[in-house]
């Protein structure tokens, strides 16, 4: 039987600003992204992310940002590796203190938006990223775009890696994600969207904008928190990958 972990975006609020149905979501993906404070979140929204996905025992991951909170941290800027090293460094460390008041523990990193897009490609920032894990807890699992430089950084020191795909965005030619710049970046229609993980699940490929096949590894299934219909798709998409024998579970 084939198996996949799915992830999920959450804890995005802000202050007065509601973003995405933690609770109901947690209750359909195996794994969670916890925004630190950077692109978004705060204190009082971590902590109770963390709560909840406790009360529906699901892994715990750090999802850090580049410090754009009006940009949701889906601009690029132009940080050195030093820098990109002590984002992530500082964020892990503020999910890891109220991991540690709950007495629970912490299984991945993922980085977001545009540093997770930045370190893809740049080899001295994916490499910076996946030092600050390992230095912080090799035990730490990072999940990064399915064969990029983030992954081969995260091989390469020692990590245990999750290679990540893509439910609701289009691929490039080189495995890279189409930018959402771009028209045809995101994949609206929910049953395109189900049909391309189950392609990259079974057969370890998905098509991409170019008309090409692209091989890839998919360790984990990324779903967005924030879209208009998250709740509806991760319940369809549990629904169909149980009907298509894949199982869901976290990553080991």
């Amino acid at each position: 039987m084939y198996k996949v972990d799915i992830n999920c975006d959450l804890g995005e609020s802000f202050g007065n600003y509601r973003l995405g149905e933690t609770e109901e979501i947690l209750q359909y993906i195996t794994s969670v992204n916890i925004a630190c404070g950077f692109h978004a979140g705060d204190p009082a929204v971590m902590r109770e992310t963390v709560k909840l996905a406790l009360k529906y025992d699901v892994k715990i991951g750090a999802h850090p940002g580049l410090p754009d909170l009006v940009g949701f941290g889906r601009r690029e800027m132009a940080i050195s590796p030093q820098e990109a090293y002590d984002m992530v460094v500082y964020q892990i460390g503020a999910l890891q203190a109220f991991l540690t008041t709950m007495n629970a523990e912490m299984q991945h990193v993922k980085p977001h938006g545009a540093l997770y897009n930045m370190a893809a490609k740049n080899q001295a920032l994916a490499e910076a990223i996946a030092q600050a894990v390992y230095d912080v807890s090799p035990k730490f699992i990072l999940f990064g775009l399915a064969s990029s430089a983030l992954t081969e950084a995260g091989e390469k020191i020692g990590l245990q890696v999750a290679h990540e795909v893509f439910a609701d965005r289009t691929y490039q030619a080189d495995g890279s994600l189409t930018p959402r710049s771009q028209p045809n970046a995101l994949i609206t229609n929910s049953e395109q969207a189900i049909q391309q993980i189950i392609q990259m699940v079974k057969k370890g490929k998905v098509l991409s904008q170019q008309g090409t096949e692209v091989a890839l590894r998919a360790d984990t299934i990324c779903l967005h928190g924030d879209g208009e219909h998250a709740l509806q798709f991760a319940q369809l998409a549990k629904q169909k990958l149980i009907a298509e024998q894949i199982a869901i579970k976290a990553f080991h």
